[in-house]
């Protein structure tokens, strides 16, 4: 028997659903692929060449000529720790695994300090930081000399590591802002064969001085000699400008710099989560961490290694690790000239480039290991610096090109921390643990090569990716200008608070895309659509519980995007939370006071905390009722009712509402609705969040729909609610447009 429905002809509402469905899901899947520029309207890329003389005279040529003198100085007290290793052992008598984690005590300290000093940088001035830090570590140095216990040692060594911590993150993000993209590898290389120098001239110093000197202490004038020219050049920093931050990028994309933008805060945890929503820096902090493995101990087990294979002595240990990596000095501004080459054409060559070099580093890793004699050791030691010289000289402007330049010493620090603290510390420890129960060529072996593999194949994964990542840096740019001009074209018209462009994803899943909200001083915002739509994310992000992979958020103009919940709060940007809010086991009145102890920025003294008690209690009589009562004794109204009294202890600048009627009978929603309205009367900025459209849009004078991520409709609320349409179309689930936004009042 045939189905009677067969031959049919398809229901034509049905059919209509479908095509709008479909339809909706194409336009979701366009406006979830990034947006990629053509290479020519990259930073940097597509510009003339310049010579590293003209590259040089733009920036200032003391710039370079101190940084790269404090690299040279730097080379000292790094190689006598590594090339006096053995004679530090025997004087102190430490085992391999002791002496394995001393060196990686001080790699904990380079990044607990990296952070914390990149953190300082990227708000004050980098210059007289990197002086500051750079004379407290010429002082500890030489405070080296004088320890005699292992454990003083590991202490004064920590201390030193957390002075000399500010040399790749803090001057990176100097060199980065004071030459230009387009020579940008070749001033960094510049700078690094000065360093590099100093690296070849130091071991030679150190093992001929403490040769020459003879004795079981004889290590120690080796630290004595390394403090004194740190001292001078440390001092002559005091003397450098601090360029602007990011000017190039700017100059390359809108021709021009931004320097009357007022600056927001930038927390730690927020930089490295919008760190690894980079997908360039994601990967290439991921090579880090496997390079550090590799790059950071080598040093030290490579000087066991002759020590115990050769019996070789510190002058010529020196001879056979450091002198074959003066031809490598030679191959960097060859390989650089490359890169920025490569950089100006095609951004991924670049970063492919950068991660090819460290396969032959691996190779040539074994074969030195392999060897019969300190000669032949020392040629391939040679054959590796030709690859490793360069890489490590490029990861510098590879990872100042990729980082954003708000957060540029910041980011590099996470870097470094990545490098020293997991990679090196997990290196140290490792081979350490190896050599002590084998020997420091099996550790080397067993650790170095397939770490820089696998180090290489991460980079060149990344460089996929750079092209999206620098499109997002030049719509930041073009975005803080077009805000710039705004502010000046009316100042009146800055909003309070502003969500522009934001995509935010959980993990893999991208649940906003390209949100714009704006809210006035004393506006009420009601955000509306149905559940997934994205509402309570967006405030998420508004409030800092959730750092976004492109967009901004502004208070008052000024950038808070990588600010942290608490610093929001401190600039007055209040989130309540759909159904708590409040400490259950404390009472009403004590529930009130912690929220009036918080000191906004700025404020001049502490809050009136009992004006404010007085204030909460008129708005609610029904608290002030019941002030000794613990918060968990109250019904849930009651404790809606407390939570919000307890952001208006606050005297927010923007109060945010998520779902206030939540669970709520009727009764106790219209008494909540009440004190809104009389905070709304009063001048309150506010968004609110409701199911409800009858409850938001009483409240609201201008109304936000968002669906599936995506902001559909804006505009008044009076307006909303004449077009009864519109409000169904939205809370059905269908769209009431193919247009992805449109102006109720323009409808």
């Amino acid at each position: 028997m045939s189905d009677p429905s067969e031959g049919r002809p398809p229901d034509a509402g049905a059919l209509s659903d479908q095509i709008l469905a479909a339809e909706a899901e194409r336009q979701a899947e366009l406006a979830a692929e990034p947006v990629i520029l053509d290479d020519d309207q990259l930073p940097g890329v597509g510009a003339k060449e310049l010579s590293l003389r003209e590259a040089i005279s733009i920036g200032g040529v003391s710039t370079i000529v101190l940084l790269g003198a404090l690299d040279a100085t730097d080379a000292l007290g790094i190689s006598a720790m590594g090339l006096l290793g053995p004679d530090i052992q025997d004087s102190l008598g430490v085992s391999d695994a002791v002496l394995g984690t001393i060196t990686a005590g001080g790699n904990v300290f380079i990044v607990a300090g990296g952070l914390l000093l990149s953190r300082i940088a990227d708000n004050s001035n980098r210059a007289k930081l990197v002086a500051l830090a750079t004379i407290f570590w010429s002082a500890m140095t030489l405070l080296l000399g004088f320890v005699q216990t292992a454990f003083w040692f590991f202490i004064v060594n920590c201390a030193i590591a957390f002075g000399r911590s500010q040399t790749h993150p803090v001057q990176g993000a100097i060199m980065a802002d004071s030459y230009p993209i387009e020579a940008r590898a070749r001033v960094y290389a510049a700078k690094d064969v000065a360093g590099r120098s100093g690296a070849f001239i130091a071991p030679l110093a150190v093992g001929g001085l403490v040769s020459l000197i003879g004795g079981d202490d004889a290590w120690r004038w080796g630290f004595i000699a390394a403090s004194v020219p740190t001292l001078i050049v440390g001092t002559a920093i005091f003397f450098l400008t601090d360029p602007p931050r990011g000017q190039f990028e700017q100059r390359s994309t809108i021709g021009e710099t931004l320097t009357d933008m007022k600056p927001g805060p930038i927390s730690l945890g927020a930089a490295f989560q919008r760190l690894f929503k980079v997908r360039t820096m994601k990967w290439a902090l991921m090579a880090a961490v496997a390079l550090g493995f590799s790059l950071i101990s080598d040093g030290l087990f490579l000087n066991l290694y002759l020590d115990e294979r050769f019996d070789l002595g510190p002058f010529e240990r020196a001879l056979a690790n450091s002198t074959p990596g003066v031809i490598a000095l030679f191959m960097i501004p060859f390989v650089a000239k490359w890169y920025d080459g490569f950089y100006r054409r095609t951004p991924p060559q670049a970063m492919a480039l950068l991660g090819s070099l460290f396969f032959p580093m691996a190779f040539f890793t074994v074969l030195q290991l392999l060897m019969p004699s300190p000669v032949t050791f020392a040629v391939m030691a040679g054959l590796k610096a030709l690859f490793a010289a360069p890489a490590l000289s490029l990861l510098g402007p590879t990872l100042a090109n990729i980082n954003p330049y708000r957060m540029r010493a910041l980011g590099s620090a996470i870097g470094a921390s990545l490098v020293f603290g997991v990679g090196g510390l997990g290196g140290a420890i490792l081979m350490g643990l190896i050599s002590d129960a084998t020997s420091p060529r099996t550790a080397l072996l067993a650790v170095v090569p397939g770490a820089m593999i696998i180090g290489g194949l991460l980079t060149i994964n990344g460089s996929r990716h750079i092209r999206a990542d620098l499109t997002l840096v030049v719509e930041e740019i073009k975005e803080e200008k077009a805000e710039r001009d705004r502010m000046r074209a009316d100042p009146s018209d800055i909003p309070v608070l502003q969500l522009h462009n934001i995509d935010f994803s959980y993990g893999p899943v991208q649940v906003l895309f390209d949100v714009d909200l704006e809210v006035a001083r004393g506006e009420t915002l009601a955000l509306l659509g149905t559940n997934g739509a994205g509402k309570s994310t967006a405030l998420r992000v508004a409030a800092g519980l959730g750092i976004p992979s492109r967009g901004v958020v502004r208070l008052n103009g000024r950038n808070m995007t990588l600010a942290s919940p608490e610093q929001r709060v401190r600039e007055g940007i209040f989130l309540l939370p759909g159904g708590q809010g409040v400490f259950p086991h404390l009472s009403v009145r004590e529930n009130l006071e912690t929220s009036a102890a918080i000191v906004r920025s700025g404020a001049d003294t502490k809050p009136d905390i009992a004006g404010r008690l007085d204030r909460a209690f008129e708005l609610f009589p029904v608290l002030g009722e019941r002030p000794k009562t613990l918060a968990h004794n109250l019904s849930g109204g009651q404790k809606q009712m407390l939570a919000l009294a307890r952001v208006i202890m606050h005297d927010p600048e923007v109060l945010i509402i998520d779902e206030l009627s939540l669970g709520l009978a009727p009764v106790v929603v219209q008494d909540l609705l009440t004190v809104v309205g009389r905070l709304r009367d009063a001048g309150q900025t506010m968004i609110i969040v409701e199911q409800s459209l009858n409850v938001a849009l009483t409240l609201a004078d201008r109304a936000v729909f968002m669906e599936k991520g995506h902001v559909r409709f804006t505009g008044s609320a009076q307006s909303l609610l004449e077009r009864d349409d519109l409000a169904r179309a939205v809370f059905l689930g269908r769209d009431a447009t193919a247009d992805p936004q449109v102006d109720l009042d323009e409808s």
